[in-house]
């Protein structure tokens, strides 16, 4: 069974408020179904677990003294790597047995179970409680800040890993799973549906948070695509009147803009004396100027005809 380690700050959080939350006796008994299956080692005479988070150190005493009526070995140590994080273990030396029959970790001949009993997830408190141990044991959300959404969980066995699928997607979480060398990852990277899942986890705070920052990030992205839009239509019409002026040079070069129909004469000088203008700025300035009303389809229309008067003139015409 796999060992948590989380360290990232927002999964920390979160995990700190499912420990605070009130729960019944079988709500209890599903949640800890979940972590026990996921973190913790048996051995022949107890039950191991690990972990470098305190608070859920603390949560599980807790939970397997007032349940089992038994008080777990604790002890701590001090991990050799860059974090130099502590290590909370715990060493249930009594009732072992029962303890996994009760949690449907193992069945009547003590054998391993890697799918529960259906009574461990039947109600929907149970499910919530069995995805929040589930949390607790081996998942991880990015914090919000970060540039990708992404919740993942690792586990250890591709049958049970459908399992867990089954279970989120019942919330219509839309779940993935991969495998990588040390088991099968699930992994949900839609905003919404992690926000979903934080309120399976009824996680409040860090919720808000999570969509406070979503909203502003989406906020922002929305800004940005819209500056992106109008920078990119500033650079068409700047290039469109660029190429217009062109070829308003080119026939006055060749053959004289008095060649060209009053109209044309007209539009051809206001283009090259308001080169930065779009069609409708220009529209509008040649109507003011001159009292004659111009559309912006109608100085369209005149544009059009300037450039085939350009083409025929570079075709011979």
């Amino acid at each position: 069974m796999c060992k948590d380690g989380d360290s990232m700050s927002f999964s920390i959080k979160v995990k700190k408020e499912i420990v605070n939350l009130e729960m019944t006796k079988i709500e209890s008994i599903s949640l800890l179904s979940a972590y026990l299956r996921n973190n913790s080692i048996v051995l022949e005479d107890c039950i191991i677990i690990n972990t470098e988070n305190l608070d859920i150190s603390s949560f599980i005493f807790d939970k397997i003294r007032d349940l089992y009526s038994i008080t777990p070995f604790v002890s701590v140590k001090k991990t050799f790597n860059f974090k130099k994080n502590l290590t909370y273990m715990l060493k249930i030396n009594n009732k072992k047995d029962i303890i996994l029959k009760d949690l449907s970790l193992i069945n009547d001949k003590g054998y391993f179970k890697n799918i529960p009993d259906e009574y461990i997830y039947e109600d929907e408190e149970e499910k919530m409680m069995y995805l929040k141990g589930l949390f607790l044991a081996t998942g991880s959300i990015n914090d919000p800040n970060s540039i990708n959404y992404h919740l993942e969980f690792l586990i250890d066995d591709y049958d049970y890993a459908i399992f867990i699928c089954e279970l989120l997607d019942s919330y219509y979480l839309n779940s993935k799973i991969i495998e990588r060398k040390n088991g099968y990852v699930i992994y949900i990277k839609e905003a919404e549906k992690i926000s979903d899942f934080l309120k399976i986890l009824k996680s409040n705070e860090c919720l808000m948070n999570f969509e406070n920052m979503r909203i502003y990030r989406d906020q922002k992205n929305r800004i940005n695509r819209i500056n992106n839009c109008e920078q990119a239509n500033v650079e068409k019409t700047i290039n469109s009147a660029l190429k217009q002026i062109s070829e308003i040079d080119y026939i006055e070069k060749v053959v004289g803009l008095e060649s060209i129909d009053n109209k044309l004469n007209e539009t051809a000088i206001y283009r090259k004396k308001y080169p930065e203008a779009s069609l409708e700025e220009l529209s509008k300035i040649i109507s003011i100027e001159t009292n004659k009303k111009v559309s912006k389809s109608g100085l369209n229309h005149r544009l059009r005809k300037i450039r085939a008067i350009y083409n025929k003139i570079r075709s011979g015409n």
